[in-house]
């Protein structure tokens, strides 16, 4: 296959027809005719020498094999000429650009309030959020899709470059009425009698728990009851299903007002901190340098805070 022959007006009616697994859709979509796309199409087969589309029994078209490894690499490059003209922008302009800053779940407390302060400091420059729990994130981050990321640990790869913005307390809350909520403290095997409810697989906080319960237990069996998200988690912990451990972060309302307490036990609240980052690899670009510089200089103020708490 000749690689210099291929064109990204060819990859991208592959694109539009696997997609929308139509011809007629793939035009109207590129503001072609049919028979261009079809035209495009035959062009890319012969250079693949191999057909990169089927009809399904429903009558769309769908990728083949051969049709999924070019439209991998279309999506690879569709990202490298983003990340490219975002560069472009931001040398071309000066201090404008657009900054993809992926947060992790837990961050979706304080993200957006982040994102608008940055935006009233550096209004030139766009900011483009994204939530996701710590293995999309990372995902994310090793793809090249994202200039820079918070989470509560740095990963070992990809390879990256942190530095802490701010303090992340983790405490195991209860609801006013559970019976540990008087205790103080409270003893390690009382608290691994009880259910905990806990964040799904890939989780920095569901890392956390199972670090924290492993040390506490010394190999003694903990219950625990996965549900998909922290609103889910505080809402049947008020409900008095179960105890969990979570970022202060993500339940400073609840405490405030005690519809939740932060139990009192040896080796808590857990001290973490918040990390900013971005790939070791790759150079910032002036308008994602100006970002970092911003989100540092905020000094965490940016984080929710509990009156007599970090």
């Amino acid at each position: 296959m000749r690689h210099d022959a291929v064109t990204l007006r060819q990859l991208r009616a592959l694109r539009a027809v696997a997609d929308s697994g139509s011809l007629t859709l793939a035009a109207a979509q590129l503001g072609l005719s049919p028979p261009a796309i079809h035209s495009q199409l035959k062009s890319l087969e012969d250079l693949a020498g191999a057909p990169l589309l089927q009809r399904a029994e429903h009558g769309a078209f769908r990728a083949t094999a051969q049709g999924r490894a070019l439209l991998m690499a279309e999506a690879q490059i569709a990202t490298a000429l983003a990340r490219a003209g975002r560069e472009v922008a931001s040398l071309a302009q000066g201090h404008s650009g657009n900054v993809v800053l992926g947060v992790v779940s837990t961050g979706k407390y304080f993200a957006p309030f982040l994102v608008a302060t940055l935006q009233r400091a550096l209004p030139r420059i766009e900011v483009t959020l994204r939530i996701g729990n710590r293995d999309a994130i990372l995902a994310a981050l090793a793809a090249d899709e994202l200039d820079l990321a918070i989470m509560g640990r740095p990963p070992r790869e990809p390879a990256v470059i942190a530095a802490p913005v701010g303090p992340h307390p983790h405490i195991i809350i209860a609801a006013p009425d559970h019976p540990l909520a008087a205790q103080d403290p409270v003893m390690p095997m009382d608290l691994l009698s009880q259910t905990f409810l806990s964040r799904e697989e890939g989780s920095g906080t569901r890392i956390l728990m199972t670090r924290f319960l492993d040390r506490i237990g010394e190999g003694t069996p903990w219950r625990a009851t996965e549900m998909g998200t922290n609103e889910t988690i505080k809402q049947a912990v008020i409900a008095g299903l179960g105890i969990a451990l979570i970022s202060q972060h993500t339940c400073t309302e609840e405490l405030r007002t005690g519809r939740l307490v932060a139990l009192q036990a040896i080796g808590l609240p857990i001290q973490r901190s918040w990390y900013l980052l971005h790939r070791a690899d790759r150079a910032p670009s002036p308008a994602t340098e100006r970002i970092r510089a911003a989100i540092a200089g905020l000094g965490g103020s940016f984080l929710p805070r509990l009156e007599g708490r970090g």
